[in-house]
């Protein structure tokens, strides 16, 4: 594996990567090309290469990519040859979508458990989740190894929850709440506001539509 940083770009579209050599590889491909790839998930060629250099001399040219090579490769590097397991903090109706969804597309990340402060909801199972009550948190999260948090809960409740779940030792946050987490610097955050993408996406089909016109 290389040592030089890798970009967070090129992170970020290593799942997609992976995700698409598994189908590959279940319809019985055994090589492939840069050129093939791009066509299918429509990243350039010259990206993907790119990315994929990163990570070590994959490919051959002439040859493209061994399927098996670059997924036991990926496998590793994303760290899907164990499973990790996650907490979801926020119980109400995102909270609730993303626990029946379990993340069933992949084996290797779980929701673990779940917290929430309404009464009603505490003792409860969701898709064989159970759910706890906050106070609950910092003992199960030390003794369940969990390094990871996701947020979907509201503004209100966003700042005193954070202070709670960073002094449990949770070094990684999937926030979705629309505002900024204060965190310490070791902790990662990795924010998802929908209704800023959908803004954006939005944006861009009005310039796209302008441009037709022109």
């Amino acid at each position: 594996m290389a040592e030089q940083q890798i970009p967070k770009a090129t992170v970020k579209r290593l799942p997609l990567y992976y995700r698409f050599l598994q189908r590959l590889y279940r319809s019985g491909r055994e090589r492939i090309s840069s050129l093939e790839i791009s066509e299918a998930l429509r990243i350039d060629s010259a990206t993907i290469r790119r990315d994929l250099s990163y990570l070590g001399g994959l490919g051959k040219k002439g040859y493209g990519y061994n399927v098996a090579h670059l997924i036991q490769f990926l496998t590793h590097y994303l760290g899907h040859d164990e499973v990790t397991n996650v907490v979801l903090i926020g119980a109400g109706n995102l909270g609730m979508a993303l626990l029946h969804h379990n993340f069933y597309m992949t084996k290797h990340l779980n929701i673990f458990a779940a917290f929430d402060k309404d009464e009603q909801k505490i003792g409860r199972t969701v898709n064989g989740i159970p759910i706890y009550a906050m106070h609950d948190f910092a003992e199960l999260v030390r003794k369940a190894g969990i390094e990871v948090a996701i947020l979907t809960i509201p503004v209100a409740s966003v700042e005193p929850v954070v202070e709670q779940v960073v002094e449990s030792g949770i070094r990684g946050i999937l926030n979705f709440s629309p505002i900024r987490l204060k965190v310490p610097p070791y902790v990662r955050v990795h924010n998802i506001d929908v209704t800023m993408e959908l803004q954006t996406l939005i944006y861009f089909l009005k310039q796209d539509a302008e441009y037709q016109e022109e």
